[in-house]
């Protein structure tokens, strides 16, 4: 690699680093100065990020080194001011209303910082996480720096582990920032504030103050969030909750034998399973007891081997995780960040489970050899004469960013760390000393009956060789003695009965369970399935138990309830599996950002459609589960369907039919309070419906037509009951309605 810039010597050039977090800045600055007597410290514009200053030579070029850093995301899209207050627009809007991105005022510190340091540097080095989303805030920092200073010569670095070996290859092995996976995360940001933001008011605005939603403590500022990753993971918990609600248990019968020996029991299993007919095994198991002699037909003995697990990659360590020590997801990656940040263990967020050739994994192996709990196998492993090590597997998949999470560094446990830090450190050891191990290996015997023609078998199993099992506690391997049985013997059974048992449903889905589905239906990354599980918890769409499973809310069963009768699986994976396998597209470069961005905004504007003409459904669905409630806010407006026309006063705003807490019908600006423009209606309406009808007089258009209902006894006898109305002015029989029966304002100024 060739760099511009001076290379080869000559006066030193100022470099300006940027890490993603102040911890990663000062430990990949303490790693780069250590040789260099150590960095001088000052602080920038924000007092929590820090400038390290050093100096370092990159491929002979001498450097002023500044590190810095940001905290996570520097910028944020959203709608341009005009859309971002919820009664600004119809919520269908936001499908082509003007996005922008920008530094938001909490990050303008950092964005200061950055702007006087990148002034004065020749390069800029990037040490971002090195996954889509740390490339995404790399080229939001590039943004910002190349705008007070064009000449900037910029460079990536990629590394895997916040140890010494992995940054000095790193800073001397620079690159290009990857353009192809920021443009998929621009991708998956506009589509989730399009769609979040869209369904999210749509369903707030209809069914918050319809409904009595007992668990808010505010429900006046209740949000029901909807999010497209968020929604298909709700699915998969309800979809099991009603696979178990609909379970009706079904009695079968089954026919068992055992027999003792001097040798020990064998238990023998019916090889037909069971049977739901109680006549047909009642006459079997009769057949069984009038010729009772067990005979033989087939001894079988092979070896059998426990294969150690893959390489770890992160949804397997959530996983485990949860299993093993009932650690959520969310917890287990916060966790897994603080060992990273202090090197002990690689980057944490990775699709990869297989190592590459060049990882030097003795090495890695070798540190191990002083713990008290794992040094003796991690000694046997590196020793030739033992014949433990096996190159470990692989489970097919490469991100071709970072390796499978390994140990970086030997720990025998650090004085901060809880018992989760204790834990999960363990785990990622153990993990990767099983997963260069050989399998562990068993002897298992089979044994074939025959009693009156039924067959039945029994196994038993003995290990030979632990291998792997000795480090990975977390597993194990159960091996059961059964007596010696030659082909051709025969026996009488010791006991030989019909049971009866019932069937049961599947359990609810436990977090590990969860992951694996989303996991299977492409429902988000490695990096943000767990942010999409705590959500559900954080917006009480479901619950999670002590022993880590799932059971939905009424509000979330109702949600999904509500989708799914529309006809429209906007709660299955398949669309937003669809939308992750096009962003992996615009990542790799084989699709367009724009034409990703086209095709899944008009798909989900069609669902956003479907799903208001249909939104009677989830009135339906609420209603099963709470009751109804007869508030109403004066500021706030039902759904984008009760849209009369554009408001002629701010001409920024919609104009919405409302109804009054006492009854009254009017037509009002959804700018309220900034706007107060507002038409009164006739105080004789029962009923008042926004219908598709345009009026052909009144402009500016469209204004749609209402179709009203009147108090007949209120109304003079020679006016209809029914009545399709425009409320634009041109409506004498509104204006006379008005006039005769007053109307729902204070002081009469009813109709134009």
């Amino acid at each position: 690699m060739a760099y511009g810039g001076g290379s080869g010597g000559g006066p030193a050039i100022r470099v300006l680093n940027v890490a993603e977090k102040p911890s990663v800045a000062k430990a990949v600055a303490g790693i780069l100065s250590k040789n260099q007597g150590g960095f001088r410290v000052r602080d920038g514009r924000s007092r929590y990020n820090k400038i390290f200053e050093f100096n370092y030579t990159i491929n002979r070029q001498p450097c002023h080194m500044s590190f810095t850093s940001v905290t996570g995301h520097l910028m944020e899209l959203d709608f341009d001011d005009r859309f971002r207050k919820w009664h600004s627009c119809d919520p269908l809007d936001l499908y082509h209303a003007p996005v922008r991105k920008y530094v938001p005022e909490d990050k303008s510190d950092i964005r200061r910082t950055l702007e006087e340091q990148a002034r004065n540097c020749q390069w800029l080095i990037l040490w971002l996480d090195c996954d889509r989303e740390g490339e995404n805030i790399a080229f939001e920092v590039i943004e910002v720096c190349t705008q007070v200073n064009r000449n900037l010569n910029v460079w990536r670095a990629r590394f895997s582990a916040l140890i010494d070996r992995e940054i000095h290859h790193s800073v001397q092995n620079l690159v290009r920032a990857n353009q192809l996976f920021a443009d998929a995360v621009d991708v998956r940001q506009e589509i989730d504030l399009r769609i979040g933001a869209s369904f999210t008011r749509f369903q707030t605005m209809l069914l918050r103050d319809a409904f009595v939603i007992d668990f808010a403590t505010d429900d006046r500022n209740l949000v029901l969030s909807y999010g497209p990753c968020q929604f298909p993971t709700l699915g998969f918990i309800v979809e099991r909750y009603w696979e178990i609600q609909s379970h009706e248990p079904e009695e079968f019968w089954t026919i068992n034998c055992t027999h003792n020996s001097d040798e020990g029991t064998a238990t023998f299993n019916w090889m037909r399973g069971h049977l739901f007919d109680y006549t047909c095994a009642a006459i079997i198991y009769e057949m069984c007891m009038q010729e009772p002699t067990a005979t033989v037909t087939n001894v079988r003995q092979q070896e059998k081997y426990k294969y150690p697990p893959y390489p770890l990659s992160t949804i397997e360590l959530e996983k485990r995780a949860s299993r093993y020590f009932r650690m959520s997801s969310e917890h287990t990656m916060k966790v897994a960040e603080d060992l990273y940040q202090a090197g002990f263990i690689s980057y944490p967020r990775t699709e990869t489970d297989c190592f590459s050739e060049n990882t030097d994994l003795r090495t890695i192996v070798s540190e191990q050899e002083r713990h008290p709990l794992w040094g003796s196998y991690a000694q046997l492993l590196v020793n030739p004469e033992a014949g433990l090590w096996r190159n470990p597997g692989s489970g097919g998949h490469d991100d071709k960013a970072h390796p499978p999470i390994h140990p970086t560094r030997f720990s025998a446990g650090e004085s901060g760390w809880s018992q989760d830090h204790h834990r999960l450190y363990e785990l990622v050891v153990r993990h990767f000393l099983a997963c260069v191990s050989q399998p562990a290996k068993g002897a298992e015997t089979t044994v074939e009956i025959d009693i009156a023609g039924e067959l039945s078998s029994a196994s038993g199993r003995v290990i030979l060789s632990k291998n792997y099992l000795e480090v990975y506690r977390f597993e194990s391997w159960g091996g059961s003695m059964i007596p010696t049985y030659t082909f051709g013997q025969q026996f009488t059974p010791t006991t030989l009965t019909l049971d009866s048992g019932v069937t049961r449903p599947p359990p609810l889905l436990c977090e590990a369970d969860l992951l694996t589905c989303m996991d299977k239906a492409g429902i988000g990354t490695d990096a943000t399935m767990h942010d999409h599980i705590k959500k559900l918890l954080d917006r009480y769409y479901a619950t999670k138990d002590a022993t880590t499973r799932f059971s939905p809310t009424n509000l979330g069963e109702a949600l999904v309830m509500g989708y799914d009768d529309m006809g429209y699986e906007l709660w299955k994976p398949y669309l937003r599996a669809m939308m992750e396998c096009d962003m992996k597209a615009v990542s790799l470069g084989t699709k367009r950002k724009t034409e990703v961005l086209e095709t899944c905004l008009q798909q989900m504007k069609a669902c956003f459609i479907d799903a208001r003409a249909n939104k009677g459904k989830l009135f339906e669905a609420m209603a099963i589960f709470f009751e109804r409630s007869n508030r109403f806010s004066g500021n706030e407006h039902t759904t984008g369907g009760d849209v009369v026309r554009r408001c002629g006063l701010c001409h920024e705003s919609d104009m919405v039919l409302k109804q009054k807490p006492d009854g009254n019908f009017m037509v009002g600006c959804l700018g309220f309070p900034q706007c107060r423009n507002v038409v009164w209606l006739p105080g004789s309406i029962s009923q008042a419906v926004v219908t598709h009808d345009t009026c052909g007089i009144c402009a500016p258009g469209p204004v749609f037509k209402i179709q009203f209902k009147f108090r007949w006894l209120e109304i003079p006898p020679n006016y209809s009951a029914d009545h399709l109305g425009c409320i634009g002015g041109c409506d004498d029989t509104l204006r006379q309605l008005g006039e005769i029966c007053g109307t729902g304002s204070r002081n009469v100024s009813g109709i134009p």
